[in-house]
């Protein structure tokens, strides 16, 4: 049964891509930056030991709706780093020299989306909170460097495996299913 629904997923994920890739990349990177912060607030609620000064927080729905406009902005970006990436830096699997290609590929992605995307997420997520300009520059000072330093612990092995198995149709959402747990990690962080 598994095998059959996620075929015919794939199949209608491809057929609205081909037709429709930046709103598939949208409702797709939406969805799961929905998913992953609606997880990381429920994992703060189930794992917090309630004090007198510490009660149980709540569930926060704009806090959800703030990773969800924030997911569905990236995709499409996300999806033009990827296209871009694959005409720039061409990979063949297989060819000679196809392990320098993938490796400048990662660099260019770790050197230069990484940290752009994460200036990204802290300064739209100050914004959507409310922060003034210092607010969201204190929150730059306390994320930016642990945040980046974390990414590059994790995220050059999941590229290698997305730019040398995934085909360019999945690999934002490849990207963005690893990063359930990234944003998990951005979550709790930016909670802080």
């Amino acid at each position: 049964m598994a095998p059959r629904f996620l075929l015919n997923f794939a199949r209608y994920y491809n057929s609205n891509f081909d037709r429709r890739p930046i709103p598939t990349l949208i409702v797709t990177n939406g969805v799961l930056n929905t998913i992953a912060d609606a997880l990381a607030q429920t994992s703060t609620i189930l794992l917090h030991t309630p004090t007198p000064t510490s009660p149980t927080p709540s569930y926060d729905p704009e806090r959800t709706l703030r990773f969800a406009i924030y997911g569905m902005a990236m995709g499409p970006l996300i999806g033009h780093w990827m296209r871009l990436l694959e005409r720039a830096i061409p990979v063949r699997i297989g060819s000679k020299g196809a392990g320098l290609g993938l490796a400048k590929r990662v660099a260019a992605d770790q050197l230069i989306m990484a940290p752009f995307g994460l200036t990204l997420f802290i300064s739209s997520m100050g914004f959507m909170e409310g922060r003034s300009l210092e607010g969201i520059k204190e929150k730059f000072s306390d994320m930016y460097a642990p945040a980046l330093i974390a990414n590059w612990k994790v995220w050059p092995l999941i590229q290698t495996i997305n730019f040398k198995l995934m085909p360019i149709q999945y690999r934002v959402p490849f990207q963005s299913t690893c990063g359930i747990a990234w944003t998990l990690y951005l979550s709790l962080l930016n909670a802080k």
